[in-house]
């Protein structure tokens, strides 16, 4: 999920400025939930701030990690301090901006793997995949936001995952492509890959998260593949 505070700094993204979504505002969202743990990631709005990530991660509590955007020549100092706080990743968002670029991808991901085993996170549509595909299959760690985000591009995603690249299976109302068939065909490569998340509070999504989205895993998988999507496969890639 994603928490805006307005106490801290927010920066206009492509004419966007989201509206507040506390940490107060996520638990009453998912009040009806058994949730056990999540990942607050940072958002293009909120550029290289961490103010904001490490308030709510100390409000959210001890099973809730980070995942931070950061510039490249952090010192080694404030990502040891981050990783305490509990951060757990760093975004590079492609698709946005907001983030460090591209093409610091591949020394930043080994650093901070090197460092404190972070894993890094795209936000990027699948179709672009192809141009950094070489460099994503020999980092140490990575996960692909929205499944992708589109169908143009899916087939990309999937060699991805077959050679070890995780996908978040979020973000259901944004992506252009098909869901059910889509965690099918990724299960099928990779049970381990698909990790769940509501993507609250659903930001530019042309629908935002319903549980819906939720029961739609359950119709589509086995009691197994569900157990693993909605909280095994994250607590393992998260507790590395």
């Amino acid at each position: 999920m994603h928490i805006i505070d307005p106490r801290f700094p927010l920066v206009e993204n492509q004419g966007f400025l989201p509206d507040a979504f506390t940490c107060q505002d996520y638990l009453d969202k998912v009040r009806d939930l058994n949730i056990v743990g999540g990942a607050v990631v940072s958002g293009s709005f909120q550029a290289f701030d961490q103010t904001y990530l490490v308030d709510a991660l100390e409000k959210l509590g001890p099973n809730d990690v980070g995942v931070a955007q950061l510039p490249h020549d952090t010192v080694d100092d404030e990502i040891i301090r981050l990783h305490r706080c509990g951060v757990r990743a760093i975004r590079f968002n492609v698709k946005r901006g907001g983030a460090e670029d591209i093409s610091r991808l591949d020394y930043f991901a080994r650093r901070v793997y090197e460092l404190a085993g972070w894993h890094a996170e795209l936000y990027i549509d699948s179709a672009s995949l192809p141009e950094i595909a070489a460099t994503l299959i020999v980092l140490p760690a990575v996960s692909i936001d929205h499944l992708g985000l589109s169908k143009e591009g899916f087939h990309h995603l999937l060699t991805l995952v077959d050679k070890g690249v995780q996908v978040k299976a979020t973000g259901f109302g944004r992506v252009e492509l098909d869901v059910e068939q889509a965690l099918r065909s990724i299960m099928s490569v990779n049970p381990d890959a698909l990790m769940f998340g509501t993507d609250l509070p659903s930001t530019r999504a042309k629908r935002p998260y319903n549980h819906s989205d939720i029961e739609l895993i359950y119709s589509t998988l086995g009691e197994e593949q569900v157990d693993k999507i909605l909280y095994k496969n994250a607590m393992k890639w998260y507790s590395k």
